[in-house]
């Protein structure tokens, strides 16, 4: 007799089986439905009654089927039973598989079913911490071997900062005869103009001629104050005071002002400009465009250079003559009026004008800066003309009693055959007159100096003072001669 459980089986594998073996009496049915409708849980598919692995895999979504024994189907005889119990054919030992011990009927058990592993249970974060790690180490290495390497870049390498070689101290003080010995000595007497008045402003520069107080520079400098202008001084030390004009003339282009209540005044000593040589080094000191206390050098270029400037109101009363020195150290509008000085820091030159690539020679010509050609003026004349202003307010003028015909283009300088107005153009009882100089006369020469233009003759003159004895190469009717002649004075009889 089977086991109670048989019954059970052979309900579910002929319930499964296909209908053709279904032999089964009507009663079959019932017991299968007998034991379908206790209470336990049903499966979701039925048992394989071919004894083959669980049908599909046991997944999320139903459990696996029942692994079952195989059952002898109906009609099959059935070996006898030993004593003692049924009869058990001899089994092949297999090891325990998990889809064995699977009841889909029986309660969810407590552990789930394992694959050897640890798949399924929460997994520790070593990749992640390995890779913060990583990253941590990686950040303060570059930051270590950033700060080594700049420190070693910035230390040529471990030998400690850079050192660069340097000269040592030499002594402060330079000798009395370069440009640097003579700037020192010289630059305590220059000055620089602010000029303020009616007809414009302007600057320029000056020098102290003495401890009274008394400063010489140009005239076109303080032309703009006129008669009621300001005229204020900077010193090299940074000292300012306002200044009164002496006397100024604009033939000779110098004029001389005055200071009062300021000490210390140190005079700029003055050379001698006749004992000049070409090649002679030279130093201009002033303030170009505004910029004082400025030093240059060069050399004296050439003597006895003449220029005229001026001439802007037309009637030749503002017109200069200067009978210049010639100097390559650079010389800018601003510098007009300061000193020129030789190797001893001596002044042997004020200086006046330059020429420019855009102009002619001019007291302020050649805006756009200096190209190597400035004039001054010679101090033997300037000293000449400012003692006169200083001791008389004005300065007096040479002349040889005659009028020029300023038109006439040939080579020299011609008398001309009518003065202004109508007048003569030989002075009667003047120094022309008495030299025998006649109407249509040429000047060619001046002391064995040639002349080539009116204005040159003008300009060798004004070099002189009045009394001084002129030897003059004239050319009449083709024929050349020379007389003597002593200057007089403008405005004497």
């Amino acid at each position: 007799m089977e086991p109670p459980e048989s019954a059970d089986r052979a309900a579910h594998v002929a319930d499964r089986a296909p209908a053709k073996d279904r032999t089964d009496p009507a009663g079959a049915e019932d017991t299968v439905g007998e034991v379908r409708g206790q209470g336990r849980p049903q499966p979701l598919h039925d048992p394989d009654p071919y004894n083959t692995p669980p049908y599909g895999g046991p997944g999320p979504w139903a459990p696996a089927p029942p692994v079952q024994m195989p059952t002898p189907a109906h009609g099959t005889p059935v070996p006898p039973q030993y004593p003692g119990g049924p009869y058990s054919p001899p089994r092949q030992q297999y090891p325990p598989s998990p889809w064995l011990q699977y009841d889909p009927w029986s309660a969810a058990p407590q552990q789930p079913l394992s694959y050897g592993d640890d798949h399924g249970a929460p997994r520790k974060p070593r990749r992640a911490g390995l890779f913060v790690g990583a990253l941590l180490i990686a950040l303060v290495a570059g930051g270590v071997g950033g700060g080594v390497g700049a420190y070693v870049e910035r230390n040529d390498g471990l030998r400690g900062p850079v050192r660069l070689p340097q000269a040592d101290s030499a002594p402060r003080d330079r000798a009395p005869d370069t440009v640097a010995g003579i700037a020192a000595s010289a630059l305590p007497s220059v000055v620089t103009f602010h000029v303020s008045g009616g007809s414009g402003k302007g600057t320029g520069t000056g020098f102290v001629l003495d401890n009274k107080g008394h400063i010489l520079t140009n005239h076109h400098v303080v032309d703009p104050a006129g008669s009621s202008g300001v005229i204020s001084l900077t010193f090299s030390s940074g000292e300012s005071a306002k200044a009164e004009l002496v006397g100024k003339d604009s033939g000779y282009d110098l004029a001389v002002v005055k200071v009062v209540g300021v000490s210390g005044l140190k005079p700029l000593p003055l050379g001698n400009s006749d004992d000049v040589r070409v090649g002679d080094p030279v130093v201009a000191i002033g303030a170009p465009f505004d910029l004082q206390n400025t030093v240059t050098a060069g050399i004296i270029s050439a003597k006895q250079r003449p220029i005229t400037a001026g001439g802007e109101k037309g009637d030749g009363s503002d017109v200069s003559y200067v009978d210049a020195l010639q100097t390559d150290a650079p010389i800018n509008p601003g510098n007009s009026g300061g000193p020129l000085v030789d190797g001893q820091a001596r002044v042997i030159g004020v200086n006046s004008a330059i020429r420019g690539p855009d102009s002619g020679t001019g007291l302020e010509g050649g805006r756009g800066g200096s190209i190597g050609l400035g004039f001054a003026i010679p101090i033997n004349q300037a000293k000449r003309v400012a003692e006169e202003i200083i001791n008389t307010g004005r300065a007096t003028h040479p002349v040889i009693g005659v009028s020029l015909d300023m038109k006439y283009p040939g080579d020299g300088a011609k008398v001309g055959a009518k003065g202004a107005g109508g007048a003569p153009s030989v002075t009667p009882g003047g120094p022309g007159a008495r030299a025998g100089v006649e109407p249509g006369d040429v000047i060619t020469r001046v002391d064995g100096r040639r002349v080539r233009s009116g204005e040159e003759l003008i300009v060798k003159i004004r070099a002189r003072k009045p009394g001084d004895l002129l030897k003059l190469t004239l050319r009449r009717d083709g024929t050349e001669r020379e007389v003597s002649l002593r200057l007089g004075s403008a405005g004497d009889r």
